[in-house]
């Protein structure tokens, strides 16, 4: 069966969230994604625990579906009120992120891990023993004065069957590979048990052409997640695999990096990423690799150190050159070293910013919401519009302006100025002049 998987994403509980990430809305934005597989995250919050426990059943081994399931948008207020959700059910994963903060050869190292568990039964046996370590009721993602290596060695303990991902692995301040807080390598940070670590988040702000260019990752199974915070971004980056409708069958395909069964990622353009260039934000200043290298690492506007960005850290690992495996000319990254068995990627752009690109205004304005309702209503799911639906479709469905592009994204025809230092890139799929 092929489907959509996003595994990260955080709950209501965690800072900085929507109020309207809790199940039921989840549920219906998945439905109008196109997702089919969808990460609980937060596990370890006993708020939200108890919420998933309430509202989620047991649907195949290891998933669940929400209960009490209904097809359509009744009962809805607000914007999903005026959606046709598809009648798809979707399956809730169990999974929680959590945030290990400590020294390891004399720094301090902050890195985010991702955990996939199999049932509440295994849930509670990890959170029975992280709550031994830290306070897990201050935040979604708790915050564990311990070391990536230990947090690993618990979850393994409480079921050999759970999966614990790096999550993204190149961001700055909170990732295995971070510039500021990180490692050299998978081994550097877990020693021994590196041989559990299956596979890594590649993040916002890498693509896994980037990630190619790392010898020790050619084994490593390279996942993207949205990790959202909000239910509308859910499913902005996500997994496309063909197996079992199992939690066991989808870890397997993760372990194993099966290519036959892992159809391919959806990514972000890294540049969109916050953290793709070097930087400062305050100072508005923005940097290639080189222009830093060119500086010393240091801002010309306050004397401090620029924030090194993903770009930056990926060379300084590399061990092959640049590639852009796909041909295409989205990003200025030249043909190079790539492993012989890789899983293919799409970069894509949300809908909603496709929509409001081609109208020329924001995405929150209410005729690019409208023009965004009225696709997902005549054609179907996000995912089904971005990937699959025609030029012809889409233009019957909306305007000649917003199926342009889509194709343009779809052919990687688009500008961007690079993120940085915590600041979104910003794409351009049309010119100005080209909107009359």
């Amino acid at each position: 069966m092929q489907f959509v998987a996003d595994f990260h994403i955080h709950s209501k509980y965690s800072r900085a969230t929507s109020k309207d990430m809790d199940i039921d809305h989840l549920d219906k934005w998945a439905r109008i994604k196109g997702i089919k597989v969808l990460g609980t995250g937060d596990f370890t919050h006993h708020l939200w625990l108890k919420e998933l426990r309430e509202k989620l059943e047991p649907a195949e081994r290891g998933l669940f579906r929400l209960k009490s399931f209904q097809s359509g948008a009744r009962g809805q207020k607000g914007i999903l009120s005026k959606f046709h959700i598809p009648k798809e059910e979707i399956r809730f994963v169990l999974t929680a992120e959590i945030s290990c903060i400590y020294s390891k050869h004399n720094k301090t190292r902050k890195v985010h891990l991702v955990i996939l568990a199999p049932s509440f039964e295994v849930v509670d046996k990890i959170n029975a023993h992280l709550g031994w370590i830290g306070n897990l009721k201050s935040d979604g993602r708790p915050i564990l004065g311990i070391d990536a290596k230990e947090a690993l060695k618990i979850v393994l303990s409480a079921s050999e069957d759970c999966l614990v991902v790096p999550a993204h692995a190149w961001t700055p301040h909170f990732s295995v590979f971070g510039s500021v807080s990180g490692f050299d390598s998978l081994e550097e940070c877990f020693d021994e048990y590196a041989k559990y670590i299956y596979a890594i988040e590649t993040g916002l702000s890498s693509d896994p052409a980037m990630n190619w260019r790392l010898s020790q990752l050619d084994k490593i199974t390279l996942i993207s997640n949205s990790d959202s915070h909000s239910p509308t971004r859910i499913g902005r980056e996500a997994n496309i695999l063909d197996t079992e409708l199992d939690y066991f069958s989808i870890t397997d395909v993760l372990r194993k990096r099966d290519l036959r069964k892992f159809l391919y990622t959806v990514e972000f353009f890294p540049e969109e990423g916050k953290y793709h260039y070097d930087g400062h934000r305050n100072c508005k200043v923005s940097f290639k690799p080189e222009e830093t290298k060119k500086h010393k690492g240091i801002c010309p506007v306050c004397g401090k150190p620029l924030t090194i960005g993903v770009m930056y850290r990926v060379a300084q690992l590399a061990d092959r050159p640049a590639c852009n495996a796909l041909g295409v000319a989205n990003a200025g990254r030249p043909e190079g070293g790539k492993p012989e068995k890789t899983i293919p990627f799409k970069n894509l752009i949300p809908l909603d910013q496709i929509v409001a690109d081609a109208l020329g205004m924001g995405v929150a304005s209410k005729k690019a919401q409208e023009a965004y309702r009225e696709l997902i209503n005549k054609l179907g799911t996000e995912f089904k519009i971005l990937l699959e639906a025609s030029r012809e479709d889409i233009s019957s469905a909306s305007s000649s302006e917003i199926a342009e592009g889509v194709m343009r994204v779809r052919e990687g025809k688009v500008k961007i100025e690079p993120g940085y230092d915590g600041e979104y890139g910003k794409i351009k799929i049309f010119e100005d002049s080209e909107r009359g």
